[in-house]
C-alpha cells in the first residue's frame, strides 16, 4: 500500500443547490446523469439527504422515488452520514481465506468502531463490500475509492493514522 490515498478534501461543502447545479452543468440533465450526479454529491457531502434527492429529481426531471431507488440500491451511495474517509472491506470467500478477519480486527481496533459504523469525530467510516474485484490479491479494501490488494493489518493502521492527520 502506498502513501495516503485521500482525494477528498476537508473544505466546507458549498450550499446544496450550488453543488447540485455545478454537477448538473458537468453531467447534463438527462437520465444518464443521475448516477454521476449522485456520486458527486456523495463524494462532496458524504450523505445524500432526502432534500438532496428531491432537488436532484427536480433538476433531472425524474420522479423522486426513482432517485431514492438508486441511492438505496447502490452500496456506495447512502442517505446515512458517512465519514470523511470511507474504507470498504471485501467479504468474498477469497478475501476471507486470504486473511480478511485479521484486517477487520485491526481496523476495528484502530478506529474504535465496528463494521458499518463511523467514528464519533466523523473522520472514518468502515463497512463491508461484496466484491472489490481483486480476488487474486486478497484481502482487498477500497479506501476513499482506491482499491488495494494484499492488505496487511499494519498497513491498515498506517492508513487510518494518515486519515486522522
Amino acid at each position: 500500500m502506498t502513501a495516503p490515498v485521500s482525494s477528498q478534501t476537508t473544505t466546507p461543502a458549498a450550499p446544496l443547490a450550488e453543488s447540485l447545479l455545478a454537477l448538473v452543468a458537468q453531467h447534463g440533465t438527462g437520465r444518464s446523469a443521475l448516477l454521476p450526479v449522485l456520486i458527486g454529491l456523495h463524494a462532496e457531502r458524504h450523505q445524500i439527504t432526502d432534500e438532496a434527492m428531491q432537488l436532484v429529481a427536480e433538476q433531472l426531471g425524474i420522479a423522486p422515488v426513482e432517485v431514492q431507488g438508486v441511492v438505496t440500491f447502490y452500496h456506495f451511495l447512502s442517505n446515512e452520514p458517512a465519514g470523511r474517509h470511507e474504507i470498504h472491506v471485501c467479504r468474498t470467500i477469497s478475501c476471507a481465506l486470504g486473511g480478511m478477519s485479521a484486517v477487520v480486527r485491526r481496523m476495528e481496533n484502530e478506529t474504535g468502531v465496528k463494521m458499518g459504523e463511523t467514528t464519533p469525530d466523523g473522520s472514518v467510516s468502515i463497512d463491508w463490500a461484496n466484491c472489490i474485484g481483486l480476488c487474486d490479491q486478497p484481502p482487498a479494501i477500497l479506501a476513499d475509492r482506491h482499491a488495494y490488494g494484499k492488505v496487511t493489518p499494519d498497513e491498515i493502521a498506517e492508513l487510518i493514522a494518515s486519515f486522522r492527520n
